[in-house]
């Protein structure tokens, strides 16, 4: 293990257990202001969702994007807490019988089979909700023309011209609604995935007031680390073990999903991931040194094994 990987790996843990320690506590019992009551069963079932497992990948990318620029730890921290309440609110969701019908997540049962279904929409709609809530507080930016640009771009990376559009692209790609429509797979990954992603990169050059050269080389780096997620997903699902990522493999090819394995072969899949580590290297090199726990990210994503 280089130095830099395990400065990557220890940096990746901390904030995992840094996200998880302020998610346990945006998501307690404990009414907020103008808030009537917190429904315990809604509540548990947010935090079932939430605690307890999970890379935490996407807040990873707003507390080391923004470090770049000298941001507060715990600024970028809040900022990453509600991506990541966005993240589990669309993984509740994708596992819905209506939708990618999956019993597992995270090695345990999907909160629609731990609960039940109305639960699990309910709550996937209160973490979208809350979401916004966290990314507009004040000790995110004392700026609020600074946090209205993050809440807006949230907002468009998880809406209908990001995840959510992608995700109705995903499944019109399936002939959910009639025939199969042509299904742009680069688009789609953009979309679904990659928007989030992308999200948890230009976030940090938000945070810091970047400069356009400095935003532009964080949304490269973002929109290749993106797409290097999806294949390597795809990937998985064709050769990944169930045991080791937690939830079914095989899925992609179930439900007849095009995918960048089933458009480019496996081995031209992999040599695409090749082609954006090396693309979003190269978007980092505005950064020098400071740029090398993201490029750190960037290979994790690539050779990751769940």
């Amino acid at each position: 293990m280089t130095t830099g990987t395990a400065e990557f790996a220890k940096r990746l843990d901390q904030t995992a257990d840094d996200t998880e320690a302020l998610l346990a506590k945006l998501l307690a019992d404990t009414v907020e202001r103008d808030e009537i009551v917190r429904p315990k069963r809604l509540i548990e079932a947010m935090r079932y969702s939430s605690l307890g497992g999970g890379k935490r990948l996407r807040p990873f990318l707003v507390v080391e994007s923004a470090a770049v620029f000298g941001v507060p730890r715990d600024a970028a921290l809040m900022a990453g807490a509600a991506l990541e309440c966005i993240h589990g609110y669309s993984l509740i969701h994708d596992d819905l019988p209506a939708m990618d019908n999956s019993d597992l997540r995270r090695g345990r049962p999907t909160l629609h089979k731990a609960y039940d279904d109305a639960t699990a929409i309910l709550a996937g709609d209160a973490l979208l909700t809350i979401a916004f809530d966290i990314i507009t507080r004040d000790e995110i930016h004392r700026d609020a023309g600074v946090r209205l640009a993050l809440t807006r771009a949230l907002a468009r990376a998880s809406g209908v011209g990001g995840m959510a559009g992608g995700q109705m692209l995903d499944l019109a790609g399936e002939g959910r609604f009639g025939d199969r429509e042509p299904v742009d797979v680069a688009r789609l990954q953009q979309m679904k995935t990659g928007a989030l992603l992308r999200f948890g990169c230009i976030a940090g050059a938000i945070l810091g007031q970047s400069s356009e050269r400095e935003y532009q080389a964080l949304d490269d780096f973002g929109r290749a680390l993106g797409e290097a997620f999806q294949i390597a997903d795809d990937l998985l699902d064709v050769e990944g073990d169930a045991a080791a990522l937690g939830k079914q493999t095989g899925q992609d090819a179930a439900l007849g999903k095009t995918t960048f394995v089933t458009q480019l072969g496996i081995e031209g899949a992999k040599q695409r991931v090749r082609d954006l580590l090396a693309r979003a290297d190269a978007a980092l090199s505005v950064f020098g040194a400071k740029g090398d726990v993201l490029r750190a990210a960037a290979r994790f994503v690539a050779e990751r094994k769940n």
